[in-house]
C-alpha cells in the first residue's frame, strides 16, 4: 500500500511538472478559448509586467472603432509629424511631413510593429499622442482590466507602463471583435510606397504564420524589459484558441513554447456550440409598436469548451426578456439567454433585435382600430 501511495505521489509530480513546463521559460502566460473565455492554462496571469508592442493592440482597438463609426476611413491620408517620425525601435521610416494612408499605416503597425506608424495614427485619431494614451487607459477601465496602465502607445519601456497575461488576453479578445484586423494579421508579406523609389518590404513579425497550422494572428513584441512576448490566435476544427506568453528570453523559445501551448489546447479540448450568433430563439409581441411582432436573436455565439472524451452533458436554454422601452435600435439588447446544465446557469448571452422598433404614430393606431372593426376582431 505504501509503495502504491509513493507511486501516486511521483505520478502526480510528473503531471504537475509537465504542466508547468508548457511555458517553463516564460515569466507568465495564458491559454484561453476566446468565445467562452474559458482559461485552459495559466501561469502568473495577473503579474504586472512589461508587454512591449503587445501594447499596440489597445491602440488598434481604438483605431478600428473610429473606422467602424465612420470618423476615419482606410483611404484617409495621415501626415507624419516630427514626433512620429522620430520614434525609435521598430519602424517603417516615416519622414516628417510624409503622408500615408490609414490602410498602409495599419499594415506597418500590425505586420512590422511600426512605432512611428502607431504614433502617427494616435495623433490623427486623438490630436496628440498623450490624449490617445488617455483613451487607451479609459478603454482599459471599460474592459475591467485591473493590472494594466499605459504611458505610451508603442510599448517602448517606460516606468509605469505595464499589463498582465490575463489583461493582454482580454485586450486581444476585444481586438478580435473587429474582424478587419485579420486582413492584416494573416498577411505574411507586403509592400509600402509600392510605386516609389522608397519601396519598403514588410514581413510579418509573427513567424508562426508560416510554421503552425491554423495561426491567423495576432501580435508580437520585444524590448529589453519585456523580453520576447507574443499573443497568438489559431483556429482548427471550428475551435479558436488564444495563447499569450510574456517574458521569454529568446524569440525561438517564445515561438516554440507558444506552439506547445496551442498543441496542448487543440489536443486536449474541443468546443461545442449550443447556439450560433443570429439564431432566432423566440418572438415577442409589443403593444403599440411598429412592427408589433419581433424575432428575438442570439447576439453572439454560445459555446462551451470541454475536454475531449468527457461525458457529454445535456444543455437547455431559457429566454428572459427585458421590459421593452421604445424605440429599440437594431442590435439593442432586449433580454438574456440563460444556458443551463443540470438546472444550473452556466452562461448568459445577450438577446438582440435585428429590426428598428418604433412607437406607432397616431395614424397607425387609428388604422389598426378601423381594421379591427371591419374584420370583427375588435375586443
Amino acid at each position: 500500500m505504501k509503495k502504491i501511495f509513493i507511486m501516486l505521489i511521483i505520478l502526480l509530480g510528473v503531471i504537475i511538472v509537465q504542466a508547468d513546463e508548457l511555458i517553463a521559460n516564460a515569466k507568465s502566460g495564458i491559454l484561453i478559448e476566446p468565445t467562452s473565455q474559458t482559461i485552459l492554462y495559466e501561469k502568473n496571469i495577473h503579474d504586472e509586467v512589461s508587454i512591449a508592442s503587445l501594447t499596440k493592440m489597445m491602440g488598434l482597438i481604438l483605431i478600428f472603432e473610429k473606422i467602424e463609426s465612420g470618423d476615419i476611413k482606410y483611404t484617409d491620408m495621415v501626415k507624419a509629424s516630427k514626433n512620429a517620425s522620430g520614434m525609435g525601435g521598430s519602424q517603417i521610416w516615416l519622414s516628417e511631413g510624409e503622408e500615408m494612408s490609414v490602410d498602409d499605416l495599419l499594415k506597418g503597425i500590425i505586420m512590422a510593429s511600426a512605432n512611428d506608424g502607431i504614433v502617427a495614427m494616435a495623433e490623427y485619431v486623438a490630436g496628440t499622442e498623450e490624449k490617445f494614451v488617455e483613451m487607451m487607459n479609459q478603454k482599459a477601465k471599460e474592459l475591467g482590466l485591473k493590472n494594466t496602465h499605459f504611458v505610451n502607445p508603442t510599448g517602448l519601456d517606460e516606468e509605469g507602463h505595464y499589463s498582465s497575461a490575463y489583461d493582454v488576453a482580454m485586450i486581444a479578445i476585444e481586438l478580435m471583435k473587429h474582424e478587419d484586423v485579420f486582413k492584416y494579421t494573416t498577411n505574411y508579406e507586403d509592400y509600402l510606397r509600392k510605386d516609389t523609389d522608397n519601396k519598403f518590404w514588410l514581413v510579418n513579425t509573427n513567424k508562426l504564420l508560416k510554421t503552425y497550422r491554423g495561426v491567423d494572428g495576432l501580435k508580437t513584441g520585444m524590448t529589453d524589459n519585456a523580453l520576447y512576448c507574443m499573443a497568438v490566435t489559431a483556429k482548427r476544427d471550428g475551435m479558436r484558441l488564444l495563447s499569450v506568453v510574456l517574458g521569454e528570453k529568446e524569440g525561438k523559445v517564445r515561438n516554440t513554447e507558444t506552439a506547445t501551448l496551442l498543441d496542448y489546447g487543440f489536443n486536449t479540448y474541443e468546443v461545442f456550440t449550443i447556439k450560433n450568433k443570429g439564431d432566432i430563439v423566440g418572438e415577442i409581441n409589443i403593444d403599440k409598436a411598429n412592427p408589433s411582432k419581433v424575432n428575438v436573436l442570439v447576439g453572439s455565439d454560445v459555446s462551451i469548451i470541454r475536454k475531449k472524451g468527457d461525458e457529454k452533458k445535456e444543455y437547455t436554454s431559457e429566454v428572459k426578456l427585458n421590459t421593452i422601452k421604445l424605440p429599440v435600435n437594431i442590435g439593442d439588447t432586449i433580454g438574456k439567454l440563460l444556458v443551463k446544465s443540470e438546472n444550473n446557469t452556466i452562461k448568459e448571452v445577450d438577446l438582440i433585435s435585428n429590426v428598428q422598433i418604433e412607437k406607432k404614430n397616431f395614424f397607425d393606431l387609428w388604422f389598426n382600430i378601423i381594421k379591427s372593426v371591419l374584420t370583427g376582431n375588435l375586443v
